[in-house]
């Protein structure tokens, strides 16, 4: 066998083995990437209450809602209630006398006033559900349920005038959310997702940014929450009390029952 021969073989051997040890350190590399991203999200979950949090059925919000438009107000203020039911039931009672009210129960939206009941404008049924299929709840209850989940952590950086870390959930059908935690006390500081408009195409961005954390019941809640599309504020909440697991009435999220008790004959 030549020298010659031989230095062949051994630079084939070489390049052949090279692909293989860079895929195995890059595999290394997102797997410690994606384990940051995991003791992120179970430090958050354990801030928020832990396994009660994971378990918890359902939630009750009281307070005042103002909306905006081009991040200007565009009214007053409006007192609300606001019931969730784990997984897929809401309802939203507007104005002191609590006569108008929405009901989401599973993918259906409905509203109820005193001159009636109707379903709810399609748009305004998808923008509700898509951010409650892209909530922290659902993301951690849910999505990590799928192995097939992608877990990114983002690093450290400034959200909210916060030292924060980041986490992004990739979901199978390639849907993301991003959920900046304040690196102190594991908080949820801001959920962000993006979405694609059905007619127009383009991409918006949906944000939720939590502050003011008050403990309830054993849970961390945050009294005032704001929302923001494509960057500018479009509503916020301010929370006076709040509740959890709370006995519900079998027709709480009934839009015939709550037309029996609004609508005027």
């Amino acid at each position: 066998m030549t020298k010659r021969w031989i230095t062949a073989l051994a630079l084939g051997c070489v390049l052949a083995v090279a692909p293989v040890l860079a895929g195995g350190g890059q595999a290394d590399d997102s797997a410690k990437n994606a384990a940051q991203a995991r003791a992120a999200l179970d430090a958050m979950v354990k801030a928020l209450g832990g396994d009660a949090w994971m378990q918890m059925q359902n939630r009750e919000y009281e307070g005042r809602t103002a909306a905006f438009y081009q991040g200007k107000p565009s009214g007053g203020t409006t007192e609300f209630w606001q019931f969730h039911a784990w997984p897929d039931k809401d309802r939203m009672e507007y104005t002191k006398h609590r006569d108008v009210v929405q009901i989401f129960n599973g993918r259906i939206g409905w509203e109820v006033i005193f001159s009636g009941m109707k379903e709810l404008p399609k748009e305004q049924v998808d923008d509700f559900l898509r951010r409650r299929d892209h909530s922290i709840e659902m993301a951690v209850k849910e999505w990590l349920k799928d192995p097939a989940t992608m877990l990114i952590y983002g690093g450290q950086h400034l959200a909210e005038r916060h030292l924060a870390e980041a986490v992004t959930l990739i979901s199978a059908k390639n849907e993301a959310i991003t959920i900046d935690m304040d690196l102190q006390t594991h908080l949820p500081l801001r959920r962000t997702f993006e979405w694609r408009d059905p007619l127009y195409k383009d991409k918006n961005e949906d944000a939720e940014e939590y502050d003011n954390y008050r403990p309830v019941d054993g849970f961390a809640t945050p009294f005032n929450i704001t929302r923001f599309r494509n960057g500018e504020m479009v509503n916020q909440l301010f929370l006076f009390k709040a509740s959890y697991n709370q006995a519900m009435s079998a027709d709480q999220f009934n839009a015939n029952a709550a037309a029996m008790r609004i609508v005027k004959k």
